[in-house]
């Protein structure tokens, strides 16, 4: 498994720290895109927009949610 998918892994369960941790150790972009996430998830929104930069992708549009943006994140990781 890769530490993206590792990470999402961690946050479905519940335990954003451990989430965190894996996505700190995948510098790659679909990394950058978990770390991303969780820091919006977290309400970090300057960090959050940091690591979608580096993940090239763009900050998701008012009235995403994170239920859904985890579900995208995790279709395009299991797809890899």
């Amino acid at each position: 498994m890769s530490a993206a998918l590792g990470a999402l892994w961690h946050d479905g369960r519940g335990d954003w720290d451990g989430a965190h941790a894996w996505a700190q150790e995948d510098q790659s972009r679909d990394g950058s895109w978990v770390h991303a996430y969780l820091h919006r998830k977290e309400g970090d929104e300057g960090n959050a927009a940091y690591w979608y930069a580096r993940a090239g992708r763009p900050v998701p549009a008012k009235g995403v949610t994170l239920e859904a943006e985890w579900a995208a994140i995790a279709r395009e990781l299991v797809v890899k």
